[in-house]
């Protein structure tokens, strides 16, 4: 078949397993599988496939259908201008957690630490050090097969940049104060994972998903525990769920931050709160 008749199908096929955004996914598996660009389909539409194409191209479609992440079955996904590797372990990075990294940006110098808790694929480290001069950053996550996934990206996207990856539940394996504390922790409460879209809910791991009852645990968690990491003045950005914002606005000024903001995404909803840790005693 020719390109332009292989897209036609996947179009129907995704269309009828109820894919979302089915046409672009038929685009996207196309390029990947026969290793095209969309200026190619466009342009030369009427070339044929070869036979390895086609089988590779039809065997993507029929896993796409079953509801598998687009991004399994290419590896990859975009985040802040950088290819990320992904697959089941890690959740896939996703836009809204751009607004995160930018917001932090602003406000980062030269020089300064990060710390990065339920780090998942890296992404929002990873990001931070690509785009800032002389920092150094410590992605921590509870799973060893997604910080597998997190060094091969820093292995890849910042060979040169000083950066770690430590295996355990939040603040365990961590030594030392941070300037930047930053975190995309579960925050989906537990009675609502059951109700996500299938590619979430079956094939993007409970544990980077799950925030228990009310989603709030591991803010609590991270806010109890954060005080002997943190300097006077340290910053803290934690993505959030559209509901939240007040909630984690309340619990972070209980735990001794001040010039507290909730930033909205690009819908306008709640996605980021941040502030300044000011202990009582300064220290």
């Amino acid at each position: 078949m020719t390109y332009r008749q292989l897209f036609t199908r996947g179009k129907e096929e995704l269309s009828r397993a109820l894919v979302p955004e089915a046409e672009l996914d038929a685009r996207l598996l196309l390029e990947y599988a026969c290793e095209i660009t969309r200026s190619d389909l466009l342009v030369h539409g009427d070339r044929e496939a070869t036979a390895e194409q086609e089988e590779l191209y039809l065997s993507l479609l029929t896993r796409r259908s079953k509801r598998i992440p687009l991004q399994h079955l290419t590896g990859t996904q975009e985040f802040m201008g950088l290819t990320f590797e992904v697959d089941e372990n890690v959740l896939i990075p996703r836009q809204d957690t751009e607004i995160l990294v930018e917001e932090v940006m602003k406000d980062l110098h030269g020089g300064s630490s990060i710390l990065d808790l339920c780090t998942g694929s890296g992404c929002i480290l990873i990001s931070l050090l690509n785009y800032s001069n002389d920092c150094r950053g410590v992605g921590v996550d509870l799973s060893p097969a997604a910080l597998s996934v997190a060094r091969k990206n820093a292995r890849r996207l910042i060979p040169s940049k000083d950066c770690a990856f430590l295996e355990g539940d939040l603040f365990a394996p961590v030594t030392g104060k941070f300037d930047i504390l930053t975190s995309n922790p579960p925050y989906i409460p537990s009675n609502v994972v059951d109700g996500l879209m299938p590619e979430v809910r079956d094939h993007e791991p409970r544990m980077a998903l799950d925030g228990l009852e009310d989603g709030l645990f591991f803010y609590r968690r991270i806010l109890a525990e954060c005080p002997p990491y943190l300097h006077a003045g340290s910053e803290a950005y934690f993505e959030i769920g559209y509901d939240q914002g007040q909630a984690v606005s309340a619990l972070m000024q209980n735990s001794g931050f001040t010039e507290i903001r909730v930033i909205q995404d690009y819908a306008g909803l709640d996605r980021v709160v941040r502030g300044i840790y000011t202990p009582h005693d300064g220290l």
